[in-house]
C-alpha cells in the first residue's frame, strides 16, 4: 500500500491531546492501565508522565509531539502491520513514529507482555 501525502500531511496537524483519550479508552477496554500506556510512551518518546498529561491536555500537533520527543534507539526494533502498513517500511519519518506508538498501544490492547512492548 503506497503512502499517501495528504495522509501525511493529515497525520502531522492531528494532535496527541485528540487521539490520547482513544489509546486510553483502547487499552483500559481490555483491562490494561494509564500508567501501562504512559510506561510505552515514556519508553518510545522519553516523555515524563506529567509531560504526557500536559502534553494531552494541549492543541500539540503529532508534528511538534515527535519533534521534541527523545526518541528510543531501540523504536527501530518496532515491526509489524499497523492500520494496512508494515511500519519498518514507512517512509515518512513522521508517520512512521506515529505508527510506532499505534503499533505499541495496540500490542499493550492485546495482552503482550511489557518486557516484550518495550523490547527488552
Amino acid at each position: 500500500m503506497p503512502e499517501n501525502e495528504s495522509q501525511n500531511e493529515k497525520i502531522a496537524k492531528m494532535t496527541f491531546g485528540s487521539v490520547y483519550p482513544h489509546y486510553v479508552a483502547k487499552i483500559e477496554k481490555k483491562g490494561r492501565d494509564k500508567a501501562e500506556l504512559h510506561e510505552v510512551i515514556t519508553w518510545l518518546t522519553g516523555y515524563s508522565e506529567d509531560e504526557i498529561d500536559a502534553l494531552a491536555k494541549t492543541p500539540t500537533t503529532f508534528a511538534q509531539f515527535f519533534d521534541q520527543a527523545r526518541m528510543n534507539p531501540k523504536s527501530k526494533l518496532i515491526k509489524g502491520v499497523i492500520c494496512g502498513y508494515r511500519v519498518e517500511e514507512i517512509e515518512n519519518p513522521l508517520t512512521q513514529k506515529v505508527r510506532y506508538l499505534d503499533k505499541l498501544v495496540d500490542e499493550l490492547a492485546k495482552g503482550k507482555k511489557l518486557e516484550k512492548i518495550l523490547r527488552s
